[in-house]
């Protein structure tokens, strides 16, 4: 079946009925001290459009993690990708940004005053490169999270993270669902047992992987690494 892009329009909307509370929506909430302006919703909302666009059709592996960061989808609204990835300014994650976002220009939606060079995320660097290192060309795969927008510490503020609560990772599955239903993947990666029994309450076939983050990130790429050589599919492109 085509697919077309009014699809990721519809995706988008339904991202809009976030959980009350401590949860940020960075597609359609501002972020009063940390934006660069009242534009950012919509600069956000615009990239992860283009990014979920661009990948219908060729993506065939979609790594889900637990949630969004306050250093990575907070600002650019793509999970586990952050601004200076997706501007071209990370050191250790060599991809133009027009392989993430094909024909369009990205902007940093933080305010200089907080990051000049913008947020790094030490997850979407580690994962980034793993993906990219093992062939992988950017439009293969799809990064998401198991709980889609940024639940955050209400007494750190906006700028911090915290686990989803089990109400709210309940309200992030028919998101889950959603965004699977948008592409045909091969192969399903969940980043630690969150995501994992997210994606397991849908019935969806996924391998397990190590969070790459405390002190997890060597052994995620030998997990990572281990599943594409057991996968017997076609190797990624270089």
């Amino acid at each position: 079946m085509k697919r077309h892009p009014e699809q990721v329009d519809r995706f988008l909307r339904v991202l809009k009925k976030s959980p009350t509370g401590s949860v940020f929506n960075p597609w359609w909430q501002k972020d009063p001290e940390n934006d660069i302006g009242p534009a950012a919703p919509r600069i956000r909302r615009q990239q992860l459009r283009i990014y979920l666009g661009a990948r219908l059709g060729s993506a065939r592996l979609a790594v889900v993690g637990e949630a969004l960061g306050y250093r990575g989808g907070h600002f650019t609204g793509i999970a586990m990708t952050s601004e200076r990835i997706l501007l071209g300014r990370s050191k250790k994650v060599a991809v133009s940004s027009d392989l993430i976002l094909p024909g369009f220009a990205p902007q940093q939606t933080s305010a200089p005053t907080r990051c000049p060079s913008g947020f790094s995320e030490p997850t979407a660097t580690i994962v980034w490169a793993a993906l990219l290192e093992a062939g992988f060309h950017p439009l293969e795969f799809v990064l998401w999270n198991a709980f889609p927008w940024h639940s955050f510490d209400p007494r750190a503020g906006l700028l911090s993270n915290r686990m989803p609560t089990k109400r709210e990772q309940a309200a992030g599955q028919s998101v889950l669902k959603a965004f699977l239903d948008l592409f045909s993947f091969r192969q399903v990666i969940a980043l630690g047992k969150i995501a994992a029994g997210q994606l397991a309450e849908l019935k969806v076939q996924t391998n397990c992987v190590r969070h790459p983050a405390s002190g997890g990130a060597r052994m995620f790429r030998q997990q990572v690494v281990a599943l594409f050589r057991a996968s017997g599919s076609d190797s990624p492109r270089s």
